[in-house]
């Protein structure tokens, strides 16, 4: 199985510094949808692994994220792929939690519900955690400069063989 695992906020639609709070916040990245209909055309499984602590902090409730990955799920559709599964972490910072990213509880859950060696699959992210994450099961560590993506890659510090591209478009032309 081809398997690729994205996150959210800077890889597919723009992130905010207030958080993605309702379905009306979430808009795609231009070419990130057509991107994963071309995953799925090439018969990748492609994933979402999220940080979502804005519901740890109360800013918005599981009706709500559920409705934002919903208008996601149509979108992505309307593009023609598929998003297989989405996997995130409520929990805020300060909880020393196993699944929020940079550890890699969410990876692991992946590798686990699929039954796959997560070794040089495909992570997509814009931030160090994502990155850090991903380095931790053994997998592929894709930084796109969308998103935080462009500070991310001006702070250094970058896991070896990181592969960078302008955004998930630019990523998945080299992977199909």
């Amino acid at each position: 199985m081809k398997l690729i695992i994205l996150d959210r906020d800077g890889v597919i639609n723009f992130d905010s510094d207030q958080f993605i709070k309702s379905p009306e916040e979430w808009k795609p990245i231009p070419g990130s949808l057509e991107a994963i209909a071309r995953l799925c055309q090439s018969d990748y499984r492609v994933m979402v692994a999220t940080n979502q602590s804005g519901i740890g902090r109360g800013l918005f409730d599981m009706h709500t994220l559920n409705a934002i990955h919903d208008k996601m799920h149509k979108a992505v559709a309307l593009a023609g792929g598929r998003i297989d599964a989405i996997f995130y972490c409520p929990h805020t910072a300060d909880i020393d939690c196993h699944c929020r990213k940079p550890k890699p509880g969410m990876l692991e859950d992946i590798a686990a519900r699929y039954n796959v060696n997560l070794k040089g699959v495909p992570v997509v992210g814009d931030s160090l955690r994502d990155l850090e994450s991903a380095v931790k099961v053994g997998a592929q560590p894709i930084l796109v400069l969308s998103g935080k993506g462009s500070k991310t890659r001006s702070a250094g510090g970058l896991p070896e063989n990181t592969l960078i591209y302008p955004d998930l478009a630019a990523a998945v032309v080299t992977l199909v």
